[in-house]
């Protein structure tokens, strides 16, 4: 089966409400090694991830999957690329019928299902709440659930939308130890977070947005060590830069 990779923004603007909130954004992402997004409040990172999994069309430019040189809500690319959101939307039934209910909407087959749901919740170590209802899980156990439901699913690639903001020290580390099997499993992440340290962490190559724009990208070591750019620079020395 023929890659969906890479993923290429070429030019994308996004405007609401008369306000520009992306700005000429080409981007190219490539199979390999987690890509972190980050920046300030209102730089852009959420909406980008937003458009590149197709819940939002771009207003200018165009996001293209070229391995199938398709859009991002082609159907032949829309069961290839998940999202999981900061906040889980969860079904009101069990862990494990969480999982299910996922596989049975991309057409699964029965026989399959029950192997792939085990498989997913030992492997983000929620076997043990499989029965459980969801919407009772502490909160890192429910963000362990929606990665659970999305690997389930095989993506080729997962779009992580700021996955620990709301959790405590050990939900976190929990969390990033089924981010970092996932990637090592072979799927492509991309995710969004404010926090240095996950950053520094998991990522392969650091993406800075700034107003909209990419103002830098670098391999996470060189990011973090000697950033080129002066937005950068003031973002890791802990500067707010506002819109």
């Amino acid at each position: 089966m023929a890659s969906i990779l890479p993923l290429e923004f070429r030019e994308v603007g996004f405007s609401a409400g008369g306000q520009a909130l992306l700005r000429d954004l080409s981007i190219r992402f490539e199979a390999g090694a987690p890509s972190v997004v980050m920046g300030p409040n209102g730089a852009g990172k959420s909406l980008s991830l937003r458009i590149a999994h197709g819940l939002l069309a771009p207003t200018t430019g165009s996001v293209r999957w070229l391995g199938l040189d398709a859009p991002p809500n082609d159907p032949r690319v829309r069961h290839r690329q998940a999202m999981v959101f900061e906040q889980p939307v969860l079904l009101r039934r069990s862990a494990a019928a969480n999982v299910d209910y996922a596989l049975a909407v991309a057409r699964v087959p029965r026989s399959e299902r029950a192997d792939r749901v085990a498989q997913a919740l030992s492997r983000t170590g929620l076997a043990r709440v499989a029965d459980r209802r969801a919407r009772v899980l502490s909160a890192g156990e429910q963000q362990r659930l929606s990665l659970a439901r999305a690997w389930a699913l095989e993506p080729e690639v997962l779009f992580l939308d700021e996955p620990t903001a709301a959790l405590d020290p050990g939900a976190t580390r929990a969390v990033e130890e089924s981010i970092a099997a996932i990637s090592e499993s072979g799927t492509k992440i991309v995710m969004t977070t404010h926090d240095l340290g996950q950053a520094r962490r998991l990522a392969g190559e650091i993406l800075l947005l700034c107003k909209g724009r990419l103002v830098e990208r670098a391999a996470a070591a060189d990011f973090f060590e000697s950033p080129e750019s002066a937005e950068a620079r003031s973002f890791l020395n802990g500067d707010l830069l506002w819109e």
